[in-house]
C-alpha cells in the first residue's frame, strides 16, 4: 500500500509493503547516482540489492551503533559524496535503522545544499517512526541529536520481510515507539498491544498513520508534533547516562514511566514487560538532570514534556530543574 505525507515543504510517499526492497528500482528513481548508506548491523543483501538498481552506486559501511551518528562520520559521508562526485541531481539512499537514517538525511542535506534522500528502514524502530517526518541528526558532545535538520525523504520503502533477521531485542525496542505512539492517541491500538492481538504489520501501519497525521499538522515541531516525544526527555538523558547499554526504544520505555498517572502508568508496565523492556534504569541522578536541561525542548529554564493522565490522550507540560530531578529519581531501581 501507498501512504502519502503531505506537509508544506512538499510531499512524499510511503510505500508498505512485503517484498517491496526487490521493487526500489521502481519505486525509486535510481536512474543515477546514488550513495548507498548502511552499517554493519545490516544484511549486506539489502544495499548490494539496491545499489544494483542504480545507474552507478557505491555503498557505504558505517559501524553498527548509536555512536556512528558523530560529526567524524558525518564528515566521512560528506568526503565520500565529494570523492564520488555527487552532483544535485544524484540522491543519498538510507539503508538501516534509525541511525543510517538520521546521519544520511542530514548528510544529504548539507551536501551541496540538498540532494535528495531516500529512507529505507530495516527495523521495526525505523519503520514506525524515524523514517519519515523530517528529522535527521548526528550525536554531539554527548548529546542526542543535537545538530540536525528538518529534511524530508523523496521517498519511504518499509519492507516487513527486513525484520526476519532482527533479533528479538531490537523487534522489542521498535515497538516501545509504537506503545508511545498507541499511549498518546490511539486506545484502541494500545488495547491490541495489551492483548497482543496485533500482528506486526497491523502495527506498523497504524503507527504510521499516527505519525503521518502528526507530521502534516506540525512539521516543524512547533505545537502538535510534541505528542511524538512522550518519554523521550527522559529517555534521550538515559541513553546518554548508559552509555550505549540500552536501545533508544528501551530508553523510551523507561522515560515514559513518570510521564503518566498512576493507571496509566500500571496499564504501560503491563504492556512494557511483555514485550521484555526495562521499567528502571540505575544511574546518576544529577547527570540525567543536567542531560534533560540540555534538550531539544529546552524553553527558558523548563522543557516541554508531554503527560498522558489517561490512554488515547495527552497533554503538554512544562518541567523546571526541580521536577526533572523528582523524576529522575522515579527511575531509579
Amino acid at each position: 500500500m501507498t501512504i502519502p505525507v503531505k506537509t508544506a515543504s512538499g510531499g512524499y510517499e510511503i510505500t508498505l509493503e512485503r517484498g517491496a526492497l526487490k521493487n526500489a528500482g521502481k519505486i525509486l528513481k535510481l536512474d543515477r547516482t546514488a550513495a548507498v548508506v548502511t552499517d554493519t548491523g545490516v544484511p549486506e543483501s539489502y544495499s548490494k540489492l539496491v545499489a544494483g538498481e542504480c545507474r552507478s552506486a557505491r555503498v557505504i559501511t558505517l559501524p553498527q551503533g548509536e555512536s556512528s551518528k558523530s560529526l567524524e562520520n558525518f564528515a566521512l559521508l560528506l568526503r565520500e559524496f565529494t570523492r564520488m562526485g555527487l552532483s544535485r541531481s544524484d540522491c543519498a539512499i538510507a539503508v538501516g535503522g534509525g541511525v543510517v537514517g538520521d546521519i544520511t538525511g542530514f548528510a544529504a542535506a548539507c551536501y551541496m545544499r540538498g540532494i535528495d534522500f531516500y529512507n529505507i528502514p530495516t527495523t521495526v524502530l525505523s519503520q514506525v517512526d524515524s523514517s519519515i517526518g523530517g528529522k535527521t541528526a548526528i550525536d554531539f558532545e554527548g548529546y542526542k541529536n543535537i545538530v540536525g535538520a528538518f529534511y524530508p525523504p523523496k521517498a519511504v520503502i518499509i519492507d516487513p520481510d527486513t525484520l526476519r533477521t532482527l533479533p528479538k531485542r531490537q523487534i522489542s525496542n521498535g515497538l516501545a515507539e509504537s506503545v508511545k505512539m498507541a499511549a498518546t492517541c490511539d486506545s484502541e491500538l494500545f488495547e491490541m498491544l495489551e492483548s497482543d492481538s496485533a500482528d506486526i504489520d497491523t502495527v506498523i501501519h497504524r503507527s504510521l498513520l499516527i505519525k503521518k497525521q502528526v507530521v502534516e499538522k506540525d512539521e516543524h515541531e512547533s505545537g502538535l508534533r510534541r505528542v511524538l516525544n512522550f518519554g523521550h526527555t527522559l529517555a534521550h538523558a538515559v541513553e546518554s547516562e548508559s552509555g550505549g547499554r540500552l536501545y533508544h526504544g528501551e530508553c523510551v520505555a523507561v522515560g515514559m514511566l513518570p510521564m503518566c498517572s498512576k493507571e496509566v502508568r500500571s496499564r504501560l508496565e503491563t504492556v512494557l514487560k511483555r514485550l521484555d523492556l526495562p521499567t528502571r534504569f540505575e544511574g546518576d541522578t544529577d547527570r540525567l538532570v543536567n542531560a534533560m536541561m540540555h534538550d531539544k525542548k529546552k524553553s527558558d529554564d523548563a522543557v516541554i514534556g508531554i503527560y498522558v493522565r489517561q490512554i488515547g490522550s495527552f497533554e503538554t507540560v512544562k518541567l523546571d530543574k526541580t521536577r526533572l530531578k523528582e523524576l529522575a529519581g522515579e527511575l531509579m531501581i
